[in-house]
């Protein structure tokens, strides 16, 4: 994990050289001032030299403005470092989940994942900061500090360094504490974004059900659940803290009274005596700062071991080796002998075998259920086939890389997502160059340029989130004219009007005849008067296609399709 983390550091290594550099001068600068101390003390003040003892506190004044020089470059540039490998950190999981299947997202809430990508990562910066500099510079502090006592009078010396071990062993113990603590916070804050995130997205069911008082009791739970944990945790840094104020406060007063009585017997002068005091506090305060880095270094750990496993996270849908980026596609479809199953045990498609030929719509029914939906999330690869082939065009698309395979097919969908934005943006997330005249067109054809005249701001109205201010048919039409202007040669429809009016679905329906038209569409409906008009109707159950033919000659079998045909319109 530290090889990983340190991986990080590589693009900055001269921010991170240059930052390490002046922290390590002024740490040394700091060690100058007790010596300057005793030199003024023991050798310029009985001398009376006024004029030597201005010169040397100016030189210290001088010494000290160095060294806020050096403290500036190590607070801006050692934060921008932080930064920018948390910046880094955060780009790589948002890109990583970019490339997982349907199925990490079917077991994943939002809202955890969006607490790994934002509070898990929130002290990263800082560690990658304070970790090795402080670490380092209070090492160095401590052995130079503690060189110098030595120098001075190396029995007391030894005598303030036995504290040491028992502060260290002291961190040891708080720091695997806290680290404990800070995993199950982080757990804890992702499980209260998750259930925030659940109550504003569904906060119209909520009220539809008057649930308002249940979900705040939730809330209060998740949120009791979360103070609990915050507080477990702060009170092991208490401890850590009261302790540690105590042992190093003991060491002051034991310094003072110890080298009262060196100087009383002649051993110590009152220069070496004041020199001294000096490096004790200087000798302490790297004891501080790696107590200080310590509060921090679990969060982080915990954090990065979260952020870590999130990038562990295989994409079990990725481009396999030799994967061709393909051009062109004609759109004649083999589905041979698939198989699929979400879970291992429970296999849900069975040797499913159907060919769909150029430009031709094909319409799949049959219970829900059956499988119907996830056969056409097979051909884009959302999810993999368990056995079995998927052919475009004669070849495998695990043989075709996945952005050119989804480049090629086209899916709208009865539940249509819209990005918090304007109608313009919306549309040409079809294609991201659009021109004008092109968004115009798809908007056309997808039967919206009225609607979108009507509105005050045209093209530029905003649509809210998930295109709340539009009703389901302007909704469908949006995703209909982004589909236009993909232009892809496969199309999706699953259950694309069922949800609409019976005016709005004819309208929709003369959208979607046009949207079809020249290209390989596969159609999913349960209203089965949408899709008579295609050119082959295959019925799917769990035991696979049970039957295929045209509406005319299903009806005439008399086998499941009619049955369903009759239950629609015989009642």
């Amino acid at each position: 994990m530290v090889r990983q983390f340190f991986a990080y550091y590589k693009p900055y290594k001269w921010l991170f050289i240059v930052d390490f550099s002046c922290a390590i001068i002024a740490a040394l600068l700091e060690l100058a001032f007790p010596l300057a101390l005793n030199k003024v003390i023991d050798d310029y003040l009985p001398s009376g030299d006024w004029q030597i003892i201005l010169y040397a506190c100016l030189g210290l004044l001088g010494i000290y403005m160095l060294s806020a020089v050096f403290h500036f470059v190590v607070t801006y540039h050692g934060h921008k470092l932080g930064i920018n490998i948390e910046s880094d950190m955060r780009k790589e999981s948002f890109d990583h989940v970019q490339k997982l299947s349907f199925r990490f997202f079917d077991n994943n809430k939002t809202g955890h994942l969006v607490s790994r990508m934002t509070n898990d990562l929130m002290d990263i910066g800082e560690i990658a900061h304070h970790g090795p500099e402080d670490l380092f510079i209070a090492l160095m502090t401590l052995t130079g500090a503690f060189a110098l006592m030595l120098s001075i009078n190396w029995q007391l010396a030894i005598l303030t360094f036995i504290i040491v071990p028992f502060l260290i062993c002291l961190s040891i113990y708080f720091s695997r504490k806290m680290s404990v603590a800070f995993g199950q916070m982080f757990s804890d804050i992702a499980d209260f974004n998750a259930r925030v995130e659940n109550n504003v997205s569904g906060i119209r069911v909520v009220q539809a059900f008057a649930n308002e008082d249940f979900e705040i009791a939730r809330y209060a739970e998740n949120n009791e659940r979360f103070r609990r944990t915050k507080l477990v945790t702060y009170r092991v840094m208490a401890w850590n803290a009261s302790i540690s104020h105590v042992l190093m406060k003991g060491v002051t007063i034991f310094v003072l009274a110890c080298g009262t009585w060196f100087v009383i017997n002649q051993s110590m002068t009152f220069g070496e005596f004041m020199a001294f005091v000096l490096l004790s506090n200087i000798f302490l305060s790297p004891i501080q700062q790696i107590n200080s880095v310590i509060e921090t270094y679990p969060k982080g750990v915990a954090g990065f071991k979260r952020y870590q496993e999130l990038l562990d996270t295989p994409a079990d849908v990725e481009n396999h080796e030799g994967a061709q980026a393909i051009t062109t596609v004609k759109g004649d479809i083999v589905y041979n002998n698939v198989h699929f199953a979400y879970e291992e045990d429970a296999e849900l498609l069975t040797a499913i075998n159907f060919n769909v030929n150029q430009g031709e719509t094909i319409a799949l029914v049959g219970p829900s259920g059956g499988g119907k939906t996830t056969i056409c999330n097979l051909l884009p690869r959302f999810y993999d086939v368990t056995a079995g082939s998927i052919t475009i065009d004669g070849m495998d698309i695990r043989d075709m890389t996945l952005h050119s395979l989804r480049q090629h097919i086209g899916l709208v969908q009865q539940d249509v997502f819209l990005f918090d934005g304007t109608i313009r943006e919306n549309i040409a997330y079809g294609k991201l160059d659009a021109s004008e005249d092109e968004i115009w067109q798809a908007a056309r054809r997808a039967q919206m340029e009225s609607l979108i005249l009507e509105m005050p701001e045209g093209l530029d109205t905003m649509i809210g989130e998930r295109g709340v201010k539009l009703s389901g048919g302007q909704k469908q039409r949006l995703s209909i004219a982004r589909m236009f202007l993909k232009n892809p040669p496969i199309l999706i429809l699953d259950e694309a009007t069922s949800a609409l009016d019976t005016e709005t679905e004819a309208a929709i329906q003369l959208a979607l005849a046009e949207l079809s038209e020249g290209r390989t569409t596969l159609v999913i409906a349960h209203r089965l008067a949408t899709i008579k008009n295609a050119d082959r109707i295959l019925v799917i159950s769990q035991a696979g296609v049970e039957e295929q033919g045209t509406h005319e000659q299903l009806l005439a079998s008399g086998g499941t399709y009619s049955r369903l045909h009759r239950a629609q319109y015989d009642m």
